[in-house]
């Protein structure tokens, strides 16, 4: 039961008559999976915690980096290099001392998925790249849980609705996973999108868990930021695609190479600029993200690489970087492709973490 305290709290939801109490109760009663508290998953923790959802599991295994704080609200300066799960719960704890968090700072996989799912009457799919995206459908629709979907890309973002009441699943509109998709950090995302598309998650949270309103099942909403237009995609189910009984190997199947990447670590690349070491440096992050810092590698940014494949040496040891490192893993995908060179070496984890490697340059 709610206490007077709480209806105090909830007060412009209980005079709603589609609510009311019996609706706050369910919320309160409600446990609810949120996957990923980054973009997305910080506004639909923000209202979904405002809106009393009694308890509510947060999977994410990422530290807060600077470059997240022009859209990932829930965080500070403060919280740079602190694991973004345990800071959401804490700063959420603060919102709202009615609910119950579940911190799992680990990364969703096919070994733990099953059993974080289970204990959740819905999950919330805040994740940023396909093989996750797919891990969540299949384990949603091994244990039948409806499952709220949101995505942004650029200007675009797109909710839905899979799962629910025996309704199409994520694989009825998207059937197979792409070999790659860029995220975030490779093409960029206005700062308030995010947050339009996770405000709109946590609304098909609550009406799911209330039972009241049209559910976005079947359907795909969306939205562009730059004209405000919004679109409705309607799919229909396929039986097939609610047949699944065992998770796959969903990381696997996405960055499938017919060939290997080499790897080399920042302090092995220091070295070899230390030996002076004939090799070539590529970098292929943008002007802007070079003109902030470089490490006098030659620019050409990744949308600009076939166009200049001609600058990249045949013979030397060819080492390409990024600022994480996987834009210049596609790079090296692409070059592979068009000309099956095997002297190119990622650079692992980019050069985020260049001025932490203690070896001296």
């Amino acid at each position: 039961m709610l206490s007077n305290q709480e209806i105090a709290r909830y007060n412009r939801h209980i005079i709603l008559p589609e609510l009311g109490l019996e609706g706050q109760q369910k919320l309160k009663n409600a446990a609810v999976l949120v996957i990923g508290a980054g973009g997305l998953g910080c506004p639909v923790l923000q209202y979904l915690t405002a809106a009393g959802v009694g308890t509510i599991g947060i999977v994410d295994d990422d530290i807060v980096d600077e470059s997240n704080l022009q859209r990932q609200i829930l965080y500070n300066i403060e919280d740079i290099g602190k694991h973004k799960a345990e800071i959401a719960a804490k700063k959420l704890s603060l919102q709202n001392p009615f609910v119950c968090f579940n911190v799992y700072i680990e990364r969703l996989n096919k070994q733990n998925a099953l059993s974080f799912f289970e204990r959740y009457d819905l999950i919330i799919d805040g994740s940023d790249n396909f093989p996750t995206r797919y891990l969540v459908n299949d384990a949603c629709v091994i244990l039948n849980k409806p499952l709220v979907f949101g995505s942004i890309f650029k200007f675009e973002g797109q909710v839905s609705v899979f799962n629910f009441e025996n309704g199409p699943t994520y694989r009825c509109l998207f059937p197979d996973q792409p070999d790659d998709s860029p995220n975030c950090s490779e093409i960029g995302v206005v700062g308030v999108l995010p947050g339009i598309i996770g405000s709109l998650q946590a609304n098909e949270a609550i009406k799911i868990i209330t039972g009241i309103g049209e559910v976005l099942s079947g359907k795909l909403m969306i939205f562009d930021a730059l004209t405000l237009h919004f679109q409705m995609l309607h799919f229909n189910a396929n039986p097939q695609n609610k047949l699944i009984t065992q998770l796959g190997d969903y990381i696997e199947l996405c960055d499938a190479f017919p060939f290997k990447i080499n790897e080399i670590s920042i302090a092995e690349l220091k070295s070899k600029i230390n030996s002076g070491e004939d090799i070539q440096i590529v970098d292929v992050r943008e002007p802007h993200e070079f003109e902030i810092f470089n490490i006098n590698g030659e620019l050409i940014p990744l949308d600009t690489l076939i166009e200049n494949q001609h600058k990249i040496s045949k013979t030397k040891q060819v080492i390409v970087h990024c600022q994480r490192g996987s834009r210049s893993i596609a790079a090296i995908k692409l070059l592979n492709k068009n000309n099956n060179t095997s002297n190119l070496y990622n650079l692992i984890g980019g050069i985020e973490n260049w001025n932490e490697c203690q070896t001296s340059i």
